[in-house]
């Protein structure tokens, strides 16, 4: 029963407040040229770091260049031109793929009983 209410209350084709959520996401990643997974920390999550390493150059220089643009469009205190924000696709993912692999990857070396590959260290 739980489940089943907590799967209704995240789903955006059913919730409309969850759809409400998603489209002011998708309005504020879209004024800066942003996609949903530039969200995500390779500082604060190793697995993210692990699969941001494992993506091809050409996708991380462009997730650079995304994260680049909207910084500077932050500190000018401007918003992307509305034809340009209009073609930006905030939801399309490029990383969670990769991910879901790299975190199965993690659980199967814990199962098994294997020394972890990484381990976070405080600086």
């Amino acid at each position: 029963m739980l489940s089943r209410i907590s799967s209704w209350f995240v789903n955006p084709r059913r919730n409309p407040l969850a759809r409400m959520h998603r489209n002011a996401v998708a309005a504020r990643l879209r004024k800066y040229g942003l996609r949903y997974d530039d969200l995500y920390d390779p500082y604060h999550d190793l697995d993210i770091k692990e699969a941001l390493a494992r993506l091809p150059r050409e996708v991380v220089d462009a997730r650079i260049q995304r994260l680049k643009r909207a910084m500077d469009l932050s500190m000018k205190h401007q918003y992307l031109p509305d034809d340009l924000q209009a073609i930006q696709t905030p939801f399309r993912s490029y990383l969670s793929d990769m991910l879901a692999l790299v975190k199965k990857e993690r659980a199967e070396r814990e199962a098994l009983g294997a020394l972890p590959l990484y381990q976070r260290t405080i600086p």
